[in-house]
């Protein structure tokens, strides 16, 4: 069966509650976090070379697979050291994750796909990396993830038009992709980014519902508010990212939503200022 980030397990009447419960065991350490943002680790650029070479590997396999691939990756280096000195290791890690991930989505490729004529690793060197990563992931490869909420938290969306939900969702998943880069985002679980990702989309498309929804999601029994409203801050900051350009040209008083009406997003955008109690 072919993993879907949306639906990581089979349906059933328990899935919501059950995901949340296990949320927590698909997360990095507290420890890799913090080891993360010390000045005195190695660990932060250890992590980038692996996410740089993730993305480029897996290009031309879409941006599922790389995420999955790099929530793999977390998940990895939160629980075993990597040795400094041997940037062959880095390349060895991101082929594996991206591996793993890609017969996860049940993917048609081979392992000289995956690499782009320096390292050479065969299929064995490969293999045997990728036991261990699933040994340190627990063998828990369908990965509870951001993506895995969109759904729950949409359903607080009252909107009656299907194109606003679409328009709601696309926005949201560019954000999401967009956040792994973010290290800042890892101290918060999957469902917290899934619904401050929804929130900075809503902030953009509809900014006049925003309070509304935002307070709809904070009475959710599953929601964490103080958690919910740090996390949207610093969403903020990841979908910001790409609009400076196009900001650098409007007024001050410009809002998100009137660059997207700007560029044709929705009609439905036309004309809304941004909510004043939840900017930044």
């Amino acid at each position: 069966m072919e993993f879907d980030l949306e639906n990581p397990f089979p349906p059933s009447k328990e899935k919501i509650p059950s995901l949340f419960n296990i949320e927590n065991d698909h997360m990095p350490s507290k420890t890799y976090i913090h080891s993360l943002v010390s000045a005195s680790s190695s660990l932060l650029s250890i992590r980038r070379e692996i996410f740089a070479s993730i993305l480029d590997f897996s290009r031309g396999f879409g941006p599922f697979s790389s995420y999955l691939a790099i929530n793999y990756m977390d998940r990895f280096l939160s629980t075993h050291s990597i040795p400094e000195g041997k940037p062959w290791i880095l390349k060895l890690v991101a082929i594996s994750c991206i591996s793993l991930a890609l017969k996860m989505r049940k993917t048609e490729f081979s392992v000289s796909d995956l690499m782009d004529g320096g390292f050479m690793f065969d299929s064995a060197t490969v293999e045997r990396m990728e036991m261990l990563i699933l040994g340190a992931l627990k063998w828990r490869m369908r990965s509870v993830n951001p993506f895995s909420f969109v759904d729950y938290f949409i359903s607080f969306f009252k909107f009656k038009d299907k194109p606003s939900i679409q328009a709601l969702k696309e926005r949201a998943t560019e954000i999401l992709l967009k956040s792994q880069n973010d290290i800042k985002l890892l101290e918060f679980k999957p469902s917290i980014i899934s619904a401050s990702a929804l929130l900075s989309s809503a902030y953009e498309l509809f900014p006049m519902q925003l309070q509304s929804l935002r307070d709809e999601i904070c009475r959710s029994t599953f929601v964490n508010k103080e958690n919910l409203l740090h996390c949207y801050d610093l969403m903020q900051d990841v979908a910001m990212e790409g609009y400076e350009s196009v900001l650098a040209f409007e007024s001050s008083s410009c809002t998100p939503a009137n660059v997207l009406d700007l560029h044709c997003l929705s009609s439905s955008v036309s004309g809304s200022q941004s909510n004043p109690n939840m900017k930044k």
